[in-house]
């Protein structure tokens, strides 16, 4: 935010100079009101003054905060709130240590708005980087005058719920590097190393056994078409994301990946780990079944999944009780939806809930770990049988010439 250099003068006479942050000249000097500061000139920062920083903020070019920076500012939040320090005094405290521009920029914003008598929830409702989630336990808390203990809860959440992203990306994300890198040697074999071969095998007029014209067929149509396949691998690849993110892109990719074989486990349980322990946070909160439930749903990444647990929240909304929708998902655990109806029938929904949001956790890192113990030596047994097989078929003549001269 621009920094102005104003002169003016306060209630007692006494005449200041100094800068007050604002976005303009005429709410610099709406602040300064609110501060008992009579102004009798403000000036805006010439373009040297500006800060990079800012200037990339204002722009829309600067990297947004993440994950990490949001579950650090609720943790400090969360400690002010704690110590009894006022709401807008938190603000304030915040935004001057914050050193991500974005957040230092959204921080200012909510300072402005609780100044004008709008309450916590309200000011982060309007702005980007708080979802729905976030701020409904904001509104929970202040409503039920909790909100120390929320925001600290709320972090927790943020940070398992980024554990366990990152837990399912890193399966997800090692075979397919891994694949690409194979891809990358494969096509230098037949491009670059095959046409080596076939040389030598032109001067000594071999007869070329049919598995190797295989090869070189192949790496013939590599290097004629090259360009052409580059150029369909890209147009291919935008094509693919642009379609995943339509509706129905998205739809029939969730669908593929909950029965891909190996991965489907894995999203499934990811999903359903991310739904109930949101569920329990909410819940905890004081907040209703099926407002819980909604946010529950939009926060969800997997859309089939959010399909089918709409209709649970339906069935809520008519009077059911949780358990009995949830036994008609084929993919949900029968073990689990038991528990979840202990926990419904005891009142301790909630805590029920926590404990099977822990399990899906665990259940996912042995999968996560599984996977990866199963996929690496999978992968180098394709790659290296790929690549073997190229300089078998490659070499072939060879032996065959020598097993011909020694007779």
């Amino acid at each position: 935010m621009p920094k102005f250099k104003y002169i003016g003068f306060t209630a007692d006479g006494k005449k200041v100079e100094n800068t007050v942050e604002a976005e303009n000249a005429r709410d610099a000097k709406k602040l300064l009101r609110r501060q008992n500061i009579r102004a009798t000139k403000v000036i805006a920062p010439s373009f040297f003054e500006a800060d990079l920083g800012e200037f990339l903020v204002e722009k829309g070019l600067a990297k947004p905060f993440g994950r990490a920076e949001l579950m650090r500012f609720t943790r400090q939040l969360a400690i002010l709130i704690n110590a009894g320090v006022p709401i807008l005094e938190c603000m304030e405290i915040l935004h001057k240590q914050e050193q991500n521009m974005v957040l230092k920029r959204v921080v200012k914003n909510i300072t402005m708005q609780i100044e004008e008598g709008k309450s916590l929830f309200d000011a982060m409702s309007q702005q980007q980087g708080f979802d729905k989630l976030y701020c409904a336990l904001v509104k929970a808390g202040e409503a039920a005058g909790i909100l120390d203990s929320i925001l600290v809860k709320l972090a927790e959440f943020l940070e398992r719920a980024e554990k366990l992203k990152k837990q399912v990306k890193s399966a997800l994300t090692y075979p397919v590097i891994v694949v690409i890198v194979g891809i990358i040697v494969i096509f230098g074999l037949m491009v670059f190393v095959v046409p080596q071969f076939v040389e030598i095998l032109k001067e000594s007029n071999q007869a070329i056994p049919w598995v190797t014209q295989t090869v070189i067929d192949i790496s013939n149509f590599f290097r004629n078409y090259t360009l052409l396949l580059i150029a369909g691998l890209v147009a291919g690849t935008m094509f693919f994301l642009n379609f995943i993110k339509t509706r129905e892109g998205k739809q029939a990719w969730d669908r593929f990946t909950m029965k891909a074989p190996l991965f489907g486990m894995l999203v499934i349980k990811g999903n359903l780990g991310a739904f109930t322990r949101t569920l329990a946070t909410m819940l905890a909160a004081g907040v209703p079944i099926i407002d819980s439930l909604e946010i529950c749903i939009d926060t969800l990444d997997n859309t089939q999944i959010a399909k089918d647990l709409t209709k649970v929240r339906k069935a809520v909304i008519e009077g059911k009780s949780i358990t009995e929708p949830l036994s008609r998902i084929t993919y949900f655990p029968p073990l689990v939806t038991q528990m979840i109806k202990v926990g419904e029938s005891t009142g301790n929904l909630d805590q029920m809930l926590l404990k099977v949001a822990d399990v899906f956790e665990e259940e996912v890192e042995e999968l996560v770990g599984n996977l990866t113990k199963l996929i690496e030596p999978v992968i180098l047994v394709v790659l290296g049988g790929i690549i073997g097989f190229v300089l078998i078929a490659m070499y072939l003549p060879i032996f065959m010439s020598a097993g011909g001269a020694d007779e």
